[in-house]
C-alpha cells in the first residue's frame, strides 16, 4: 500500500512540474500589441516573417510562371490571352475552388454508404475486494438472527486482470426521408456554381487582357500622334522664323511658335509615360512581372468588323440564358431550395441498422495466483429508429433561415437579370455608336490634314496668319487622337458586348467576329 501511495505522489509531482513549465512558457511568450498609437513599431517575430518572404521571392516568384516568354517574339492578342489563361493566379484559384466543390459532392455522397470502424484495446487492471470476518455465537443455532453474528475483522482479495479486445462495428442509415438526397443535390449545385465561376473568371480575364491590349495600343498611337504634333510644331516654328527673317512676322508670333513646340515636346514625354503605365497594366493582367521583356504587336490599321449577329432583343435573350454569373445565381437558388428540403427532412424519423462483432480475452489472477480466464467472440445487430420530438424549436428557426436565404437568392437572381439586360443594351448601343464614329473620324482626319497642309502652304507664301496655322495644327493633332481612340474603342466595345452576352471565351460561334481567333475557354479538367 505504501509503495502504491508513493508512486501516486511521485506521478502527481511530475504532472504538476510539467504543467508549471508549460505555464511559464506561455507566460513568457511575446504577445504584446503596439506600445502606443503615435509611431510604428517592430513586432517580435517580424524579422522571421520578412526573412521567409525574402526566401519565397527568390525561389517561388519566378517559378510561378507557367510559360516562358520569348524576348524576340512579338505577341498578338490571341497569344497574350493564352498566356494569361495559363499563368494568371486568378484562373488557378478558380480551378482549385471547382476541385474543392467536386470533392464536396463526394463528401455528401459518402452518407449513403455504411460506416465501418475497427478498434482494439489492451490493458492491465489491479484491484482489491474487501470482505469481513464473521464470528457466530452458539445461540445462532437456536436463534438464527443477526444479533448472534458479529464482525471481528476484515480482509481483502487482490485481483489482477489482463484484457485484450478487438472489435468491428458498423452502422448504416437506411431511411432519412430525403435529407441525404437534398444534401447531395445542394453540393452538386455548388459544384455548378464553381464550374461556371471558373468559366466566368476566364471570361473576365480575357476581357481584361483585351481591354489592356487596346489601351496599350492606343497609348502607343498617342505617342506617335504627339511626336507628329512635335514635328508639325517645329515645321510651323521654322515657317514663322522664315517670315520673321523676311520681316513678314513679329517676334511675339515666333515666341508663341516656340511655346507650342515646347508644349508638344512635353506632351511627347507625357504620352511616353502613359505608354509605360499601359504596358505595366497589360503585363500585370497576364500574371507576369513588369520586368519581363515582352514585345506586343501593334494595333491594326483599320477595323474589319462586320455587323452584329442578331438584334438587341436576341442578344439579351442569349445573355439571359448563358451568362456564367446568371447560371451561378440560378444554381445558388437550386442549392437554397435543397437546403430547405434538407431542413424539412430533419422533422422525420431516421431508420438505421447497426452491428458489432468482437473477440475478447480476459485473464484474472487472485492473490498472486496463476492467471486463469477465457476468450469468447461476441456479436450483435440492431435496428434503430430515431424520432425527433423536441429540440427547443431549433429546426423551426433553421427552416425560417433557409427559407429567408432562398427568397433573398431569388431576389438576387431577378436583380442580376435586370442588370444583364441593361449591360447588353448599353454595350450594344456603344458598339453601334463606335462603328458610326469610325467613318466620321476618318473624314475628320482627312479634312484636318488637308486644312493643315493648305494653311501651312498659304502661311509659307505669306498669305495666311499665325492664328490660322496654329488652329489648323491643333485640329490636326486632335483629329489624329480621335481617329486612334475611335479605332480602339470599336474593339473594346466589341469585347464588352461579347462579355455582356456571355459569348466571350466560349468554344461556340462568337457574336463579334474579330474576337473569334483570340479567345477560348479552358475547363477545370483540361488544366
Amino acid at each position: 500500500m505504501r509503495s502504491l501511495r508513493q508512486t501516486s505522489i511521485e506521478l502527481l509531482r511530475f504532472v504538476v512540474t510539467m504543467q508549471l513549465f508549460l505555464v511559464i512558457a506561455v507566460a513568457t511568450a511575446r504577445n504584446d500589441p503596439p506600445p502606443s498609437s503615435d509611431r510604428p513599431w517592430t513586432p517580435p517575430d517580424l524579422p522571421k516573417y520578412e526573412g521567409e518572404l525574402t526566401g519565397r521571392s527568390r525561389t517561388e516568384t519566378e517559378g510561378n510562371s507557367k510559360m516562358s516568354i520569348d524576348s524576340r517574339k512579338i505577341y498578338g492578342l490571341a497569344e497574350l490571352i493564352d498566356i494569361a489563361q495559363r499563368n494568371n493566379p486568378e484562373t488557378r484559384v478558380a480551378w482549385e475552388r471547382a476541385r474543392q466543390a467536386a470533392a464536396a459532392v463526394g463528401l455528401s455522397e459518402s452518407a449513403y454508404y455504411p460506416y465501418l470502424a475497427a478498434s482494439a484495446a489492451a490493458g492491465y487492471d489491479r484491484a482489491f475486494i474487501p470482505f469481513p470476518s464473521l464470528a457466530i455465537s452458539p445461540n445462532f443455532l437456536t436463534n438464527p438472527s443477526l444479533s448472534n453474528v458479529t464482525v471481528t475483522g476484515g480482509g481483502s482479495l487482490v485481483t489482477e486482470s489482463r484484457l485484450y479486445r478487438a472489435e468491428l462495428s458498423a452502422k448504416w442509415l437506411l431511411l432519412d426521408f430525403g435529407e441525404r438526397t437534398a444534401g447531395v443535390r445542394a453540393a452538386r449545385e455548388r459544384l455548378m456554381m464553381a464550374n461556371v465561376g471558373f468559366n466566368g473568371t476566364h471570361q473576365k480575364l480575357v476581357f481584361e487582357v483585351t481591354d489592356c491590349f487596346y489601351k496599350f495600343g492606343t497609348a502607343r498611337q498617342n505617342v506617335i500622334v504627339s511626336q507628329s504634333a512635335l514635328e508639325a510644331g517645329r515645321t510651323v516654328e521654322q515657317a514663322v522664323q522664315a517670315r520673321v527673317d523676311n520681316g513678314l512676322a513679329t517676334k511675339p508670333e515666333l515666341l508663341q511658335a516656340q511655346q507650342q513646340t515646347a508644349q508638344a515636346a512635353f506632351d511627347v514625354e507625357a504620352t511616353v509615360g502613359a505608354e509605360s503605365d499601359a504596358r505595366a497594366a497589360l503585363v500585370e493582367s497576364l500574371g507576369l512581372l513588369p520586368t519581363v521583356p515582352l514585345k506586343v504587336a501593334d494595333l491594326g490599321q483599320s477595323s474589319s468588323l462586320g455587323e452584329i449577329d442578331g438584334s438587341v432583343d436576341e442578344l439579351i435573350a442569349k445573355a439571359l440564358s448563358q451568362r456564367p454569373d446568371l447560371v451561378a445565381k440560378l444554381a445558388d437558388v437550386h442549392a437554397k431550395e435543397d437546403e430547405v428540403r434538407k431542413v424539412r427532412a430533419e422533422y422525420y424519423p431516421k431508420v438505421a441498422v447497426a452491428g458489432h462483432a468482437s473477440e475478447t480475452e480476459l485473464d484474472v489472477s487472485i492473490n498472486n495466483s496463476k492467471y486463469f480466464g477465457d476468450d469468447r467472440p461476441t456479436f450483435g445487430a440492431f435496428l434503430t429508429v430515431e424520432v425527433p420530438i423536441f429540440d427547443g424549436f431549433a429546426r423551426h428557426h433553421e427552416l425560417e433561415m433557409a427559407e429567408a436565404e432562398l427568397r433573398g437568392t431569388e431576389s438576387e437572381l431577378a436583380g442580376a437579370r435586370d442588370a444583364a439586360v441593361r449591360e447588353v443594351w448599353k454595350a450594344y448601343t456603344d458598339f453601334k455608336t463606335a462603328l458610326r464614329k469610325q467613318d466620321s473620324a476618318a473624314k475628320l482626319l482627312t479634312a484636318s490634314q488637308n486644312a493643315y497642309d493648305s494653311v501651312l502652304e498659304s502661311y509659307q507664301h505669306g498669305l495666311g496668319t499665325y492664328p490660322e496655322i496654329l488652329n489648323a495644327q491643333r485640329n490636326l493633332t486632335s483629329a489624329r487622337s480621335v481617329s486612334h481612340d475611335t479605332q480602339a474603342a470599336i474593339y473594346t466595345a466589341a469585347a464588352t458586348l461579347a462579355l455582356s452576352t456571355g459569348e466571350l471565351a466560349r468554344p461556340s460561334t462568337r457574336t463579334v467576329r474579330p474576337l473569334q481567333s483570340s479567345t477560348h475557354s479552358v475547363r477545370p479538367s483540361q488544366r
